[in-house]
C-alpha cells in the first residue's frame, strides 16, 4: 500500500532533503511506524506518549486526523498525508489593539 506523505522543510534532515516520501500501513500509527524504519528519528518528532505532539499537525487528504481518529485514523492506497507544524506568535490581543488606537490617533508630535 503506497501513501504519499509530505513532509516540512524542518524535518527533511529524516528523509535526506525529500520533500515526499512513500511509506504504508493500514491506519495512521502503522504508517508512522514504517516512516520510522526507513527515516529513524521522524516518528518522535511528530508523536509523544500521549499521541500526536501539540504542535505538529497530521492531514490525511487535506482533513486534520485529530477529527478523524488521530493515530487510528484508517489509510489506503493513494492516500495523501500532510505534516506540517503548527504556527504560532504574533502579538497578542492587547497589544494588536494598543497598536491599532494609536495608528487610528494619527501621528505624535514632531520634535
Amino acid at each position: 500500500m503506497a501513501i504519499e506523505v509530505r513532509i516540512p522543510t524542518i524535518l527533511r534532515s529524516y528523509t535526506d532533503g525529500a520533500k515526499s516520501v512513500e511509506g504504508s500501513g493500514a491506519t495512521l500509527a502503522e504508517l508512522l511506524a514504517d516512516l520510522e524504519a526507513r527515516h529513524g528519528g521522524l516518528r518522535e518528532r511528530l508523536v509523544d506518549d500521549k499521541g500526536l505532539r501539540r504542535f505538529v499537525n497530521v492531514y490525511l487528504n487535506d482533513e486534520d486526523v485529530r477529527f478523524l481518529g488521530g493515530l487510528e485514523t484508517p489509510l489506503k492506497d493513494g492516500d495523501a498525508v500532510t505534516v506540517l507544524p503548527a504556527v504560532a506568535g504574533g502579538a497578542t490581543a492587547g497589544a494588536a489593539a494598543g497598536a491599532a488606537a494609536g495608528a487610528a490617533a494619527g501621528p505624535g508630535p514632531v520634535a
